[in-house]
């Protein structure tokens, strides 16, 4: 089976906006993100199962809003309480994660091929957002995440680094299109080189 790209009807490389006479160092960096491996992880209500003890990849659970839990090849974000986002390159840690969270007390969902990812990078990253998104930016730092909407659009925001500032956008593969339109438009302004 071919893995078709979200975006990939409207995705182009190049130079694109205000970035004539600047420095392309500065200019902000849009590129879409493809082969991660996506799980949601969700413990019931009902689960009397401590989840702090439990460990993939050599990260645990955080159960703190905003709080990303992290190293180089796994990010798992909190969602809402109990309710997680496992994001890895490493895409064999699927069945390390089902042998883990047991089906009686989780549910493990593959959302891999469900998601579109934007990354943006670049000092300007912030101002982006705040265009279309009613969350406090100012606030967010490294190894934090949110779920808002951007116009209309639900997505989550995962904070990778601050300086400089980088961030993936994460949306329902069939938003992608409508997210990625909306953030590129937000972008024009400062200029934005799409690779």
């Amino acid at each position: 089976m071919i893995s078709v790209s979200a975006l990939n009807q409207v995705y182009k490389s190049g130079l694109f906006g205000n970035y004539e006479n600047k420095n392309e160092k500065n200019l902000l960096k849009v590129s879409e993100i493809k082969n991660l491996l996506i799980v949601q992880i969700v413990q019931y209500k009902n689960s009397t199962i401590s989840f702090e003890n439990l460990e993939i990849d050599n990260l645990k659970l955080k159960n703190v809003p905003l709080g990303v839990a992290s190293n180089p090849d796994t990010r798992i974000l909190w969602n809402s309480p109990k309710n997680w986002l496992l994001v890895s390159t490493k895409k064999e840690l699927l069945k390390n994660i089902i042998e883990v969270f047991k089906e009686t007390d989780f549910a493990v969902t593959d959302l891999s091929h469900s998601k579109a990812i934007i990354e943006l990078q670049g000092q300007d990253v912030k101002e982006v957002l705040k265009k279309g998104c009613p969350f406090n930016f100012n606030i967010l730092e490294k190894n934090n995440s949110v779920n808002s909407t951007f116009n209309g659009i639900a997505f989550t925001v995962d904070m990778l680094d601050d300086n400089p500032n980088k961030v993936r956008l994460f949306t329902l593969r069939s938003f992608g299109e409508s997210l990625y339109h909306s953030i590129t438009d937000a972008c024009l302004e400062y200029g934005y080189k799409a690779i």
